[in-house]
């Protein structure tokens, strides 16, 4: 399945385009960008005829190349509604960045334009695809400690680079919370198999200057229909937060670092073993969306379950600004 990766940035550098020299169904044929010249690069590091280039106001373009299946759409979150339409109206299936966009009325239109063209649309979960994640998904859902109570986690790091564009709020949708915050918010959904229905949340700034137009730091918590609990962090501004922990009736079991690209690791509370050999998380999801392509299944993370986390995205903001916490159900 050939694959063109839409954006020519850092994620495409150093993960995007390496994992697909490592992918069993997946190949790079494809290069969109507005950068002339990070187009030539990448194109010539990986042998994509010069042909094959794109920018975003030829991406109609593409219905003409039987090279490209997919676009592969990593851009800034405030583009992602535009070019997954694009490319959707060109009939080649997209796999979208997390998160899927900046708002749900954004999701609801990639889904509907999908739709209509007939193409399929995943999400970069890559966590759902990784052997620990997949691990704790059994102990939860298995109910190995008996029932689960209480689910902690938190991902954050410190952005000090002022021309970021995770740092305007046009491009970026949001701070913290849009761009780490949502694997926090990712692993409940998947930990409990349920949707919250309730969540309360805060914000605080400690530099205003620094995060004038998107949040630094948010904890939120959420109650789920079965009974679960979850406390959530958040923040663009500490060393290292990347944790994940379960508490059951019988024990706990969790992962730090939970999030990483790499070296994550697991504990159990009966000290049995949770720790598997490292995979390339870019690859293994990539390579499941193109399985998706070939065998005509929708992929488990589809559009819709992209929407489902800006759903919830949006609760918290608005438990932001009201104070008050906001019902789901």
């Amino acid at each position: 399945i050939g694959f063109a990766v839409a954006g020519v940035g850092r994620l495409t550098t150093n993960q995007i385009a390496p994992a697909l020299r490592e992918t069993k169904h997946a190949r790079l044929t494809g290069v969109i960008s507005g950068t002339p010249t990070k187009a030539k690069a990448l194109a010539e590091a990986y042998d994509v005829p010069q042909s094959n280039i794109y920018d975003y106001e030829t991406m109609e373009r593409l219905g003409e190349n039987p090279d490209i299946d997919v676009v592969y759409v990593a851009t800034p979150n405030g583009l992602h509604r535009e070019h997954t339409i694009k490319a959707a109206r060109a009939g080649k299936h997209v796999f979208c960045e997390k998160p899927m966009a900046i708002s749900v009325a954004d999701c609801e239109a990639m889904i509907a334009e999908s739709r209509a063209a007939g193409v399929k649309l995943a999400i970069g979960y890559r966590c759902q695809f990784e052997a620990h994640h997949l691990e704790c998904m059994r102990l939860a859902r298995e109910k190995k400690f008996g029932e689960v109570k209480i689910i902690e986690s938190g991902f954050g790091f410190r952005l000090t680079d002022p021309d970021q564009w995770r740092l305007r709020k046009d491009l970026a949708g949001g701070g913290a919370l849009m761009d780490a915050g949502i694997y926090a918010l990712q692993a409940c959904r998947y930990l409990s198999g349920e949707e919250p229905v309730a969540v309360s949340a805060f914000e605080e700034k400690t530099a205003p200057a620094r995060f004038a137009e998107v949040d630094e730091s948010i904890t939120w918590q959420m109650k789920f229909p079965g009974g679960i609990l979850a406390s959530c962090s958040t923040s663009y501004n500490v060393r290292r937060m990347n944790r994940l922990r379960v508490h059951a009736e019988e024990g706990w079991f969790g992962l730090e670092p939970a999030f990483a690209y790499s070296d994550l690791k697991g504990k159990r509370m009966d000290d049995k073993p949770l720790r598997f050999d490292h995979v390339n998380h870019f690859a293994t999801e990539m390579d499941d969306f193109a399985r998706c392509i070939l065998e005509d299944r929708d992929s488990k993370v589809s559009g819709e379950e992209g929407m489902r986390d800006l759903v919830v995205i949006e609760a918290i903001y608005k438990s932001i600004r009201t104070g008050q916490p906001v019902s789901l159900a």
